[in-house]
């Protein structure tokens, strides 16, 4: 999770990104300090009649797709160094309070031989040069997560837990699965779920069904049900959809609403490798926003839009006083990435430029941006 940064900057990235501020605020009647407010956000009956307003702002990225050209561009002798590849996009990704990654190709290191399409196994150097650079959580149910049997997945989840990096989708075992993935973000508490559609047909070994979450219906229902009670925001990603399309399925919008009826406040959408819109969706308990798709972020991919992502930032407000909290989902906001490479090497994530044009693609940053967000504005 970030540290504070100094209010100036703050002010900055709130003007270029539409972040929320991450100070605490409170109405007219309230005479706390910030760090007071905090210890009364755990003790909301306690709090006299004031009413206090928490803002955070979680950031979501692609998926990260680790091809070999990729990781052959990244060694340095025996290891990789994939930072440099994220140093252009480092400082964005550390603007939000929090922000987490898909991670599409499995990262269980070179025990297993690495290996890029159709069966990835990435170095264990991605996970840390992802840490390095901002992220906080990374989600890994998707089509790859079995690509190396169980043993992939156990060395994966190995790594994690030694570098110290929360993830969702893929578990070690039943008591893993069971512990719900709730982060407590300045007094916030958001839950996290991770789904795939499947595994590229490569089955779960017989009594391991912890190993991958599916986007099972009942499932998908029960998980939200126990996470809903216990989370101020529960946020879903979802592995779904057509690869290459730039607009949603009709399963992604049956799953989308699905999730928003019962307790989902964000869905994030991954695998298309291309960007989908955000749009809210209306319910009987109010409005969900769902993400379909943030493309790719790291990835060998190139043209037709696969080389283009993003990070989505969504601003989160909580306010509580004696008698009960609420909390909110405010505005997303959108800042476009594009892959660069020469020949399949010097590979680099790099913030859309305004005007950028190149390859077949025809595009700019203004008209990714109104792509991205002209449903969820209206």
């Amino acid at each position: 999770m970030k540290k504070f940064i100094p209010i100036a900057i703050i002010i900055i990235l709130a003007g270029a990104i539409g972040a929320g501020s991450i100070f605490w605020h409170k109405d007219e009647t309230a005479s706390t300090t910030p760090k007071e407010s905090a210890a009364l956000a755990e003790r909301p009956l306690a709090l006299s009649g004031k009413t206090y307003t928490e803002t955070i702002t979680i950031g979501a990225i692609g998926d990260i797709l680790i091809h070999t050209r990729v990781y052959d561009d990244a060694k340095t002798g025996k290891s990789y160094d994939f930072k440099k590849m994220l140093a252009p996009v480092k400082e964005m990704l550390k603007a939000p309070d929090f922000t987490i990654a898909n991670q599409e190709s499995l990262a269980a290191g070179s025990e297993l031989g690495l290996s890029g399409y159709p069966t990835f196994n990435s170095p264990h150097e991605i996970s840390d040069a992802l840490q390095d650079a901002g992220i906080d959580l990374v989600s890994l149910a998707n089509n790859h997560s079995l690509d190396k049997g169980e043993k992939g997945i156990q060395l994966a989840l190995a790594y994690y837990d030694k570098i110290g990096m929360p993830y969702v989708g893929m578990y070690k075992d039943e008591e893993d699965a069971g512990t719900e993935r709730i982060e407590t973000i300045q007094g916030i508490k958001v839950g996290f779920l991770s789904y795939t559609y499947g595994t590229n047909g490569i089955p779960i070994p017989d009594g391991k069904d912890f190993l991958v979450n599916y986007l099972d219906d009942k499932k998908i229902i029960s998980d939200l049900k126990s996470i809903r009670e216990k989370a101020d925001i529960v946020l879903v990603n979802a592995h779904w959809g057509n690869e290459y399309e730039r607009s949603p399925s009709e399963e992604q919008k049956r799953l989308a609403k699905l999730m928003a009826e019962n307790g989902a406040d964000i869905i994030i959408g991954h695998h298309p490798h291309v960007l989908q819109p955000i749009e809210w969706i209306k319910h009987d308990k109010g409005e969900t926003l769902v993400v379909y798709s943030l493309g790719n972020f790291l990835s060998g991919q190139v043209d037709d839009y696969k080389d283009i992502g993003g990070m989505v930032t969504i601003e989160i407000e909580k306010t509580w006083n004696e008698k009960g909290s609420k909390t909110t989902v405010i505005k997303p906001s959108f800042i476009p990435t594009y892959m660069a490479s020469s020949n399949e090497q010097n590979y680099q994530v790099r913030p859309f430029e305004d005007s950028t044009v190149f390859g077949s693609q025809k595009t700019d940053k203004e008209e990714l941006t109104d792509f991205m967000l002209e449903a969820a504005e209206q």
